[in-house]
């Protein structure tokens, strides 16, 4: 009786300190959290919690770490940071960078009345390869990979000196890259049963996604004209927290989530 009387103490505890706002950033495809560490020592300057997962086969010392990880693997590492952030906050904000932004629509979807709302950093719906889904030769795409092992990687960034971080691989293992086709055949058809809150940040001259992704998006998402938007770059590339603009799309986020918390007070 005594053990039960404090497990419920702990537990009205835990409910009582948790935060109203919390935040979780997802990164892309072979990316490294140093690609999004300014947007998180900035956010968590707002006092508020703040999570970003490293996924599985990331961060590690040869990209060999991601021959054979497929995108469930990914989506279970993102599900479990955002329910381990839901411990300390009751809505969260997620944030996706390029496939961390499909991570994101996944995790909108599956838990409703956890996620508040969404920002969607050059979300991998249309990529500028000819191998990826809607793409003319996404029918070769399976046999290559039989064939190629091994895939190189370019950054893509407006200008070399404008470089800030170490992005992601310098190559990536081909498995890999179908099973991220997979993932965005698989989140596509997700976008008319997202209905929350939208902030799009998509580059104009990228190299990886193309610019048409950001209009797909807004277009066939479900959520209310009044709760999206697009923020426009027009000269950084893929990398987007690591380039020429980078405190603009950090700025932008910050704004966002403060938009977020503040309406949040006056809905009270």
């Amino acid at each position: 009786m005594e053990r039960q009387i404090v497990s419920e103490s702990i537990m009205e505890l835990q409910h009582k300190v948790r935060n109203p706002f919390g935040v979780l950033i997802i990164h892309g495809f072979t990316a490294t959290l140093d690609s999004v560490k300014l947007l998180y020592t900035s956010l968590k300057e707002l006092g508020i919690p703040v999570a970003q997962p490293l996924l599985a086969g990331h961060g590690a010392s040869s990209p060999e770490a991601l021959r054979g990880v497929r995108w469930e693997a990914w989506m279970a590492d993102a599900e479990q940071a955002l329910l381990a952030l839901n411990l300390e906050a009751e809505q969260i904000i997620v944030i996706g960078h390029s496939m961390g932004a499909l991570l994101s629509m996944n995790l909108a979807v599956r838990y409703r009345e956890k996620v508040d709302s969404l920002v969607l950093a050059t979300p991998a719906i249309k990529l500028v390869s000819v191998l990826a889904p809607g793409r003319p030769l996404h029918f070769a795409a399976p046999l290559l990979g039989r064939i190629i092992k091994n895939w190189e990687l370019k950054s893509d960034f407006a200008e070399a000196e404008c470089k800030t971080c170490t992005p992601h691989y310098s190559w990536v293992p081909t498995d890999a890259i179908i099973s991220f086709f997979d993932l965005i055949k698989k989140s596509t058809p997700l976008l008319g049963r997202i209905t929350i809150p939208v902030l799009i940040i998509h580059n104009r001259k990228e190299r990886t996604v193309r610019p048409e992704s950001a209009m797909i998006l807004y277009n066939r998402i479900a959520t209310p004209p009044s709760e999206k938007s697009i923020l426009w770059l027009e000269r950084s590339g893929h990398q987007l927290f690591c380039d020429c603009e980078k405190e603009k799309a950090v700025q932008a986020i910050l704004d966002y989530v403060i938009s977020r918390i503040k309406r949040k007070k006056v809905h009270k």
